[in-house]
């Protein structure tokens, strides 16, 4: 009956994460306007839904963003969709492979990694207000530093052409946006993961809690 109530209990809690991730992917909640550029929060639930209901829910919620994501650039393509849609690829199946890796695999690699983090922070016995930080920091520059790594690593070229630069130049501009809106998603990520962590591990506390027995 227990197990029932946990299974019921994590379906339950990863569909909401879902929602909520597929609302701040589809809406201009996934963004924040910061002075110079704007840093999306969609990969916060995945890292949230991480902590609270392990790697494999945190994997879950990260392959839906990515999901999200390859609709968003299909639907209303960028320059840069063809990094994020293997329905944008311009150089075949290959391309559209590494555009499924990009959007969708190193995606799934924020949950599994918050996850695992939480886990290994609680082990050591870290307190909440030291592991919580900590793990949107690295869940959040999981997500920047694996799809700029890996579009530089897969489709340089294209993104050479996109931006119309030389290939020499590429590096640069991945790590222009690593240090960039990758830092800036990750200070938002500290914050925000710390803040609403806190109080979802508050609440859940309280509901795991056992009722006092009657006398």
């Amino acid at each position: 009956m227990n197990k029932r109530k946990h299974d019921t209990h994590w379906m339950v809690g990863v569909a909401l994460m879902a929602a909520v991730v597929v609302v701040l992917a589809n809406t201009p909640l996934g963004m924040i306007q910061l002075p110079i550029i704007k840093a999306t929060t969609t990969h916060i639930p995945v890292i949230l839904g991480a902590l609270l209901f392990g790697p494999l829910a945190g994997g879950i919620l990260g392959g839906i963003f990515g999901l999200c994501s390859v609709v968003s650039n299909t639907v209303a393509p960028t320059l840069l969709s063809f990094a994020f849609s293997p329905f944008m690829s311009t150089t075949g199946v290959s391309g559209a492979l590494k555009a499924v890796w990009i959007a969708v695999g190193c995606r799934i690699l924020i949950g599994v990694a918050a996850g695992w983090l939480w886990i290994g922070l609680k082990k050591l016995r870290l307190p909440d207000l030291a592991a919580l930080p900590i793990v949107g920091f690295v869940g959040s520059m999981t997500n920047t530093v694996l799809v700029m790594g890996s579009i530089y690593l897969l489709l340089a070229q294209q993104y050479a052409q996109v931006k119309n630069v030389g290939m020499q130049a590429v590096f640069g501009l991945v790590m222009g946006t690593v240090t960039g809106s990758g830092v800036m998603e990750a200070i938002a990520a500290v914050v925000l993961v710390s803040a609403i962590g806190k109080a979802l591990l508050q609440v859940g506390a309280a509901v795991k809690k056992p009722a006092p027995s009657k006398a």
